[in-house]
């Protein structure tokens, strides 16, 4: 089961802050009177549903975001609200990395295999690229071809909504990896800029040595500070 997040914000409501914008001072001292004027005061209203609602962090749109490019549509964009189910584009022997997009050569996709394996080996966790160009995308069948698990990170390499950096966490690595750690790496080596400049390849080889140097550190208060 993937992990989902919930997160809380307090903001102040309109009415309390009427309230203390009308309400008398507690002490009445006597003043001068004077003439009536008319006053303007705009007071500022504040929307029922922040920004900070529709993206509270960039891990929790990625996961979303992520979910809706490979398992099915959950209304995080427009174009990610029909489910895609493409058997046909995953690859006939198994392979921890699928580029039905062309964004990595041969020689790219053998090493990224090579790595994402090694940490495997030692960690026990695995991580899953998709390089893609949603719909183009095997979709709900990747789920079973790659047995996801609160273990995986799928990691979906999708220029389509400007951020390449895209993530599904399992529960599993949720609890070892600060969340902070994904939104900085999508920030760094995700951004439009940086891809266009660098090129596709370049954010995927960078966002996967990354993952895997963070998922070998030991858990702690400062593991995964930084994006290496």
């Amino acid at each position: 089961m993937m992990a989902h997040s919930h997160y809380l914000l307090h903001i102040p409501s309109l009415s309390s802050l009427s309230a203390s914008l009308t309400s008398p001072p507690r002490s009445l001292l006597p003043v001068r009177t004077l003439q009536p004027k008319t006053l303007s005061c705009r007071v500022p209203s504040f929307p029922t549903r922040t920004p900070w609602h529709f993206k509270p962090l960039h891990f929790a749109l990625s996961g979303a975001l992520s979910l809706g490019l490979l398992f099915g549509g959950i209304g995080v964009a427009e174009a990610a609200k029909v489910g895609v189910n493409k058997p046909e584009l995953l690859p006939k022997e198994f392979s921890t990395v699928i580029d039905v997009a062309g964004f990595l050569s041969d020689g790219q996709e053998k090493r990224l295999a090579e790595e994402i394996a090694a940490l495997e080996a030692d960690t026990g966790f695995k991580l899953r690229v998709s390089a893609q160009n949603y719909p183009v995308t095997p979709g709900l069948a990747i789920k079973d071809f790659w047995q996801v698990d609160d273990r995986t990170v799928v990691f979906v390499a999708d220029p389509t909504f400007g951020n390449i950096l895209n993530f599904n966490v399992g529960a599993t690595v949720d609890l070892d990896v600060p969340r902070s750690f994904w939104n900085r790496l999508a920030g760094k080596y995700g951004n439009i800029f940086y891809w266009k400049e660098k090129g596709e390849d370049a954010s995927i080889e960078a966002a996967v040595m990354a993952i895997s140097s963070c998922l070998r550190e030991p858990v702690g208060p400062n593991n995964c500070s930084e994006v290496n």
